[in-house]
Formats: structure tokens, C-alpha cells, sequence
């Protein structure tokens, strides 16, 4: 068979398996397609896949098919992360900057802090450093990691919850959106790199240039014309943040931070992105499965990932408690804003991605990051959906 025969073999077992078991299995209410998606990434990659049926993962997945997927997955988390970075709203986080800054703040700096102190655990032993990375780029790497929210899988989860144009659900947005902000800004801190320190001055001064004057073309263009200066705009951004040493997602993400959500249309803007995880996603999560490995931990990896998720999800519970402790909500409302906050897939597994490109992580850490974000994200519906219905018969009662 020809490269491109068993290229097509490649993507059909990427978009027919995921969809199958989900539909067939009718996962939804606790492992949404995305996760399933994620999951059967794992699956079909080296370390189960691979290992049981040896011959045939390495006549599908061979080097030159592999390259060709990457491709696509390049592109496709690109387009993502510039979706997510368009889709921020920081003039309601501005407006409500008191309660939002105090809740961002605990929602993120908990979770961060026994995050960190995990990982000061795992460095420990050797294996979860990568050879590139200093200490504190690995501590504050997997800290960060466990402090993470993925907006994008936060907003499609309220969405099916019915709560996305509620009250609530803004609120949960605007929490959501400065922490988004924030782990970008540490992931730069993160992949500074003092050799290339000049390159990426050039790079910020550059893209402000560059931004004021697309912002500038932006308000002077119909719809059709600005998704493709969008697009234009993006590929740059993503070619001068990899040139910088910086990466070409921490681009991607700031052409989009720019733009302003109203010049595409919400609507417009749902399903762009809808398209863009039905169609192209699959591919990153099957590019991420391929790169999970266990041999190095063996099963220490499933016990480096309980401790993550542990204090990955008890931080982030802790941190909303005390915010409602100091803003006067309920118990219930605060483990329900805890809970939905806990969605980490997407941004969390780019996040974790970069890293491992970086060599600041290894493969092994990245596998434990990978299950700890996949077990959070699956936590997230099973135990907001009560909280909501609570919540909802409550008000129902004092009105």
C-alpha cells in the first residue's frame, strides 16, 4: 500500500474509534467525546496499541505517516488556542475585578501551590526532569499544570449543562478567563530563554506594532475578509513566537488574545470551533497519544498521577471555599464553581505538550500529566450535575 492509502487507514481509525465508543457507549454524561477522544489517543499509541499488536502499529503509524499527522495537529491546536484566545472577555473581568481577581486568584494560586508541592516530591527520583529543564522550570511546570482550566472544554460542558448564559456560568467564564491569561504568562516565564532573550524582546515589541495595525485592519474589513486575515495573522504570529524560543502556541494564543470576539460573531465564532474539534482536534489527541510512554515509570506513573490529581483537584476546592468564605456564598455554590473549574483537558495536555517539546518534562511525566488532566476533566459532570439541581431547587424555594 502507498503512503497515502495507509494515511487514510490512519485517520479512520483516529475519527471512527472515539466516536463509536462514545456514541455506542453513551459516554456523555461522564467522559464527553473530547475525553473519549483523549483517552482513545492513549489507547493507539506505543504504550497499549503498540505493545499488544506490535506489526500492525508500526505498519499504520510508521515515521513517514506520523510526520504527515503531526502536520495537521500543528495546525489544529493552533487554530484552537487562537479560538480560545479570541473567545476572552476581559472587559467583564475588568468590570468585576474585585470578585473576580479574588476568585481567579485562589482558584489558581491553591491548586498551584500543592501542585508544586507535589512535583518538589516527584523530582525527587529521577526520571521526571527532563534533560533541558532547570528544577524550578519542572516544579512550576507541574504546578502550573495541576492549577490549569480549560476554558474551551469549560465552556461546551456548561453549555450541555444549561448553564453557559446563566448568571452563574458568566461568572464561572470570567474566573476562568483570568486564569487562562495567567498560565500563559508563567508558561513565558517558563520557556525564557536567556540565550534568545534578544530575539523575544524583538518578538513583544514587534507584535504590539503588529497588533495595533491588524486591530486597525480588523474594524475596516467585512466578516468573510477578517476570518482570512485572521487565519494570515495567525500563521505569523505562531512562525515569530517559535522563532522568538518561545513556542508557536504562546503565538497562536496571543493573535488571538488581540482580536475581539464581536468582529467574527459568537455564533460564528461556536461554530468554528466546533468544527474545528470535530474535524482536525482528533488528530493532536492521537499526535498526544503517541507520545505517552510507560516503560520509564512503569507503574509509578499511575501513582505520580494520583498524587497530581489529588492536588490538583484538592487545591482547586480549597482555593473556591475559601474565596466564598470571603464573598459570602454557599457551600453548595462554591463546590459546584470548584467542581466545574476542575476541566483541565485541552489546554492542560498543550500545556503539558510544550513542556515536553521544551525538554523540560519527560515523556513519563508527561504521561502522568496526561492521565491526572483526563481524570479531572471526567470528575467534572458527574459531580456539578447534582450541584446544579441543589442550587436550582434552592432558589426555586426562597423565591
Amino acid at each position: 500500500m502507498n503512503l497515502t492509502e495507509i494515511y487514510l487507514i490512519a485517520l479512520t481509525i483516529i475519527f471512527a474509534v472515539p466516536w463509536l465508543v462514545w456514541r455506542v457507549l453513551r459516554t456523555d454524561y461522564w467522559a464527553p467525546l473530547v475525553v473519549v477522544q483523549i483517552v482513545g489517543g492513549i489507547l493507539l499509541g506505543p504504550g497499549v496499541l503498540g505493545a499488544v499488536f506490535p506489526d500492525y502499529y508500526a505498519f499504520v503509524f510508521r515515521p513517514d505517516v506520523i510526520i504527515a499527522l503531526n502536520g495537521v495537529a500543528w495546525w489544529a491546536v493552533m487554530l484552537f488556542v487562537f479560538v480560545a484566545g479570541i473567545e476572552l472577555d476581559l472587559s467583564q473581568a475588568w468590570k468585576h475585578r474585585g470578585e473576580t481577581g479574588l476568585t481567579a486568584g485562589l482558584a489558581l494560586g491553591v491548586p498551584l501551590v500543592a501542585g508544586t508541592l507535589a512535583a518538589a516530591v516527584i523530582l525527587q527520583f529521577p526520571g521526571w526532569r527532563g534533560p533541558n529543564g532547570q528544577y524550578w522550570q519542572a516544579l512550576l511546570g507541574i504546578g502550573m499544570a495541576c492549577a490549569v482550566t480549560a476554558l474551551p472544554i469549560l465552556v461546551l460542558l456548561m453549555e450541555k449543562l444549561g448553564i453557559l448564559r446563566e448568571q452563574l456560568g458568566q461568572r464561572i467564564l470570567r474566573y476562568a478567563s483570568l486564569d487562562d491569561i495567567a498560565i500563559w504568562g508563567v508558561l513565558a516565564i517558563i520557556l525564557l530563554d536567556w540565550e534568545r532573550i534578544g530575539r523575544q524582546a524583538v518578538f513583544l515589541v514587534g507584535f504590539m506594532l503588529a497588533a495595533w495595525a491588524v486591530r486597525w485592519l480588523m474594524q475596516r474589513l467585512s466578516e468573510a475578509d477578517r476570518w482570512a486575515v485572521g487565519l494570515i495573522w495567525l500563521a505569523i504570529c505562531g512562525l515569530a513566537g517559535d522563532w522568538s524560543g518561545l513556542h508557536f502556541m504562546v503565538g497562536a494564543f496571543l493573535a488571538g488574545v488581540v482580536l475581539d470576539a464581536k468582529w467574527f460573531g459568537h455564533e460564528a465564532m461556536d461554530r468554528f470551533r466546533n468544527v474545528v474539534l470535530l474535524t482536525v482536534m482528533p488528530v493532536f489527541f492521537l499526535s498526544t497519544g503517541l507520545r505517552t510512554q510507560w516503560e520509564g515509570g512503569g507503574l509509578a506513573v499511575f501513582g505520580v498521577a494520583a498524587l497530581l490529581l489529588a492536588a490538583a483537584v484538592g487545591g482547586k476546592l480549597i482555593g473556591v471555599h475559601i474565596a466564598g468564605r470571603l464573598l459570602g456564598w454557599s457551600r453548595t455554590e462554591a463546590s459546584l464553581i470548584g467542581w466545574l473549574l476542575q476541566t483541565k483537558a485541552l489546554i492542560m495536555i498543550i500545556f503539558a505538550n510544550i513542556l515536553l517539546d521544551k525538554q523540560v518534562i519527560t515523556p513519563t511525566t508527561f504521561t502522568a500529566l496526561l492521565l491526572m488532566a483526563v481524570g479531572s476533566t471526567m470528575l467534572t459532570t458527574p459531580l456539578a450535575t447534582p450541584l446544579i439541581a441543589k442550587l436550582g431547587a434552592r432558589v426555586k424555594a426562597e423565591a
